[in-house]
Order: structure tokens, then sequence, then C-alpha cells
């Protein structure tokens, strides 16, 4: 995605980056099953992961939010986890809250 890469400025079209945080997300899912965290990407998708104590209602205590490009870039290594958390581009909170052992999870 020469978006991500900084090579253009014309963002994807949106079925396109709906598709891209969607099956990075799924990725993320089979890396670090579980229950614990819970990752939103608005407004595509959201899922939980990560083994450990399970929620049932409510707001989850473990909860990651950030937009499209911010978790594309962590999911490719372009940008960090400790970086994107300094700089408030990514919201964590909870706990469990730092997948940064689990990123990148797609190589560019």
């Amino acid at each position: 995605m020469p978006w991500l890469t900084g090579e253009t400025d014309e963002k994807p079209a949106r079925p396109v980056l709906a598709t891209a945080v969607r099956a990075s997300l799924r990725t993320l899912e089979q890396i670090a099953p579980g229950h614990t965290v819970e990752v939103r990407v608005p407004p595509f998708a959201a899922i939980q992961c990560v083994p450990g104590p399970r929620h049932t209602r409510g707001t989850p205590p473990n909860v990651i939010e950030t937009d499209p490009r911010t978790w594309l870039e962590l999911a490719t290594g372009l940008l960090t986890w400790a970086d994107a958390v300094e700089n408030t581009r990514v919201a964590a909170s909870g706990t469990r809250a730092d997948i940064g052992g689990l990123l990148p999870i797609v190589r560019l």
C-alpha cells in the first residue's frame, strides 16, 4: 500500500482499506487467540484476542482502539507499539492492553 509508506497521499478505496484492516485483525486473532483484550479499529472491525480472563458483559477491561491507518502501520511494522502509544495514536487501557510483543503481524 503506497499510502501507508507515504509514497502517495491518495487514500485507498474504502472497501480495500476495510479488507486490509479485517484481514490483519483476523491474523492477530489467530496469533493470539483469546478474549482478554478487545482491539477496535473503527469503523471497520473489533476483535477479541490474547489468552487470559474472559469478560462477558459491557466494555472489556482491556481495550485498544486506533484508526485504520495507525493499525495497518502497526500491523506491518511501519510503526512501533511504543511510538504509537507515546504519540497517542493508539488508546490502550487495562493491564493486558499491550500487544507490542505480537507486532508486526504482516510484512510488506
